[in-house]
């Protein structure tokens, strides 16, 4: 079971309280995860990843054991702690602007 936490306008988008429990077929990558993420609501397609290049969103980030895996590539497995559900996976909307 991975443990998907999403941002609060997601969450709502999606209707779900807390964390996303997901059934990931093979191994867990960011791709895998995704896919499982998006068929369990639907309603999330194109919000975290472009639908046709399936390329992460500009102000979208992934972080997993304290660390920021938006950069890796989307096949590359995730850390042990989050293929096992011990630690969750974070999609978190990044900040922009300045002063």
């Amino acid at each position: 079971m991975i443990r998907v936490v999403l941002p609060a306008h997601l969450r709502t988008l999606a209707r779900v309280d807390g964390e996303a429990k997901l059934h990931v077929e093979g191994q867990a990558t960011q791709r895998s995860v995704l896919d499982a993420l998006e068929a369990s609501y639907p309603m999330l397609r194109g919000t975290i990843r472009d639908q046709v290049t399936h390329q992460r969103r500009a102000f979208v980030r992934f972080f997993a054991c304290e660390q920021d895996l938006s950069h890796e590539p989307p096949d590359a497995p995730l850390p042990d702690a989050v293929a096992t559900g011990a630690e969750p996976l974070l999609v978190v909307g990044a900040m922009a602007g300045g002063g």
